[in-house]
Parts: C-alpha cells; sequence; structure tokens
C-alpha cells in the first residue's frame, strides 16, 4: 500500500485535475451535507435563479444524514447514503461549482459526463462504519434547511476523513461496467 494522500478543502481545479480513480486519500477541512431533499431544494433555487444557501464554489458535499450528537458529542454515526439517490441532482450542482462528493456506490453515466465536463471527482468512504466515520468530524453545524432534521444540510470540519477516488475527472472508476 502506497502513502495515503492528504486533501484539504476546498479543493482547486488543479487538485481535481491530479486525482486518480482508485487514489486512497483523506480529507479535512468544511465539507457540507446535504441528502436528497436538500439536494432538491438546491436545484429548485438554481433553476429559479436564486442564491443557495451555501457557496459550492470548489466546495465537497457528503451524503449523509447522521444520527442525533451523543451527549458531549459533535455528531452521532455518519455514514455515507448510496449515492445514486442524488444523481438526478448532482450534475446541476457540479455546474455550479461543486468540486466533490462522498458517498456509496454507483453513479450514473449522466453524473459521469458531469464530473468530467465541469472538472470534478466522487469519492466512496466506508458503508455501514459511521460510528468509525463520526470519529474524523471534528464539529458540526446546521447551515440549512433546519426543517429537514437530519436531512439539514451541516457543515462539517473533517479531519483524516478516508475516502477513496471512486469516480476520477478523466473518466476513470474503480467499479465494473
Amino acid at each position: 500500500m502506497g502513502k495515503i494522500r492528504k486533501l484539504h478543502t476546498p479543493l482547486s481545479n488543479e487538485v481535481v485535475r491530479s486525482l486518480g480513480a482508485g487514489e486512497e486519500l483523506t480529507i479535512s477541512g468544511a465539507v457540507f451535507t446535504a441528502r436528497d431533499m436538500a439536494h432538491k431544494r438546491l436545484c429548485q433555487l438554481l433553476d429559479a435563479g436564486e442564491p443557495l444557501p451555501v457557496d459550492l464554489q470548489g466546495q465537497v458535499i457528503y451524503f449523509v444524514g447522521p444520527t442525533p450528537a451523543p451527549a458531549g458529542g459533535v455528531i452521532g454515526a455518519a455514514g455515507p447514503t448510496t449515492s445514486s439517490r442524488m444523481d438526478a441532482f448532482s450534475p446541476k450542482l457540479i455546474a455550479a461549482g461543486l468540486k466533490g462528493m462522498i458517498g456509496k456506490g454507483y453513479r450514473d453515466e449522466r453524473l459521469r459526463q458531469a464530473l468530467r465536463r465541469y472538472g470534478a471527482v466522487h469519492f466512496a468512504t466506508l458503508g455501514g462504519a459511521g460510528a468509525l466515520l463520526s470519529e474524523h468530524i471534528v464539529a458540526a453545524e446546521i447551515v440549512a434547511y433546519e426543517d429537514l432534521q437530519t436531512e439539514a444540510i451541516r457543515r462539517l470540519e473533517l479531519e483524516d476523513f478516508p475516502v477513496i477516488v471512486a469516480y476520477d475527472c478523466h473518466g476513470a472508476t474503480v467499479y465494473s461496467s
């Protein structure tokens, strides 16, 4: 196993272009959380020409709906949601400046085309390991859509959060077709 590369958010175009499918990384810095309903609302705002509640330029979205934080904790279990649930929305968010996503599982062809066209990347992390992954989240705050409860958009501060490049911006993937 080679040395694990450390990334810091936000992601630049140069960093995204340097990533290859299968590369093991850790991510530190701020990322946003969003699942289906938050994605839908963000896309509705884009369609209406309205400003988004968060600036997506160079940002990463983690597809997660964390459990409540235990007493004295920052966040509860925070495992990835199945990424394909966001396939209808992600291309529009990538076009608006999003540079990375974290989830689990396959993505559709439309999403893969958006990664190539706009220079973005999709990371995969450990499904079923939400308690372990939450140890890499050092801060969490709701920044939009509090009414969505667990699916509210949160700003997380990550420290050495483990991922692999599942789909890079050059069209390569770790998944077999």
